[in-house]
């Protein structure tokens, strides 16, 4: 198999492995990786917006809003209203926080030294650097058009079969 052709499975695998040793580390914390998140990205920039935060996070606006609910029930952060934009709330820590955003990193630091060990740290720079990349060439890809390919045939079937190739073969053309 090209190694080439194996990319977003191991990308994907990667990305499931390390949430969940980066989750088990942090149980203790009673934080899920997007709790911490938002914690680490609110360190860097106190006083932003929910609307800015779910750009940063790249968390979906409903998820991001139960979270920010319950660690404000927690009190982890407070909402305040934006002086500028009375509709808008801005997001700040408590000074409760501080301990677990330092806690965060040093969870951080240890699951990416388990995950690169064997990696020279020169090696490791490369790799986020490409892997940086190949994130900004995703994110600045143009949606594609939606095919609607009509009703949906029974799951393993021939038409379902050619359904999907005359779908890939379309995406090969774009």
């Amino acid at each position: 198999m090209n190694d080439l052709r194996s990319f977003g499975f191991v990308l994907k695998g990667i990305s499931r492995l390390y949430t969940r040793r980066f989750e088990e580390r942090a149980r203790p914390l009673g934080f899920t990786l997007s709790q911490c998140k938002v914690l680490v990205y609110l360190a860097r920039h106190e006083g932003v917006s929910q609307a800015r935060l779910c750009e940063l996070t790249e968390i979906e606006p409903m998820n991001l809003v139960r979270i920010l609910d319950h660690m404000e029930s927690e009190g982890w952060l407070e909402r305040r209203a934006d002086p500028a934009d009375r509709r808008a709330r801005q997001l700040f820590l408590k000074p409760k926080s501080t301990p677990a955003v330092e806690a965060i990193w040093i969870i951080s630091d240890v699951v990416r030294d388990e995950a690169f060990a064997g990696i020279s740290l020169k090696q490791a720079r490369e790799l986020v650097s490409l892997l940086e990349k190949v994130h900004a060439n995703v994110l600045a890809l143009a949606p594609l058009p939606v095919i609607d390919s009509g009703p949906r045939a029974s799951a393993g079937s021939d038409k379902t079969s050619n359904s999907r190739a005359q779908r890939a073969r379309t995406v090969v053309k774009s």
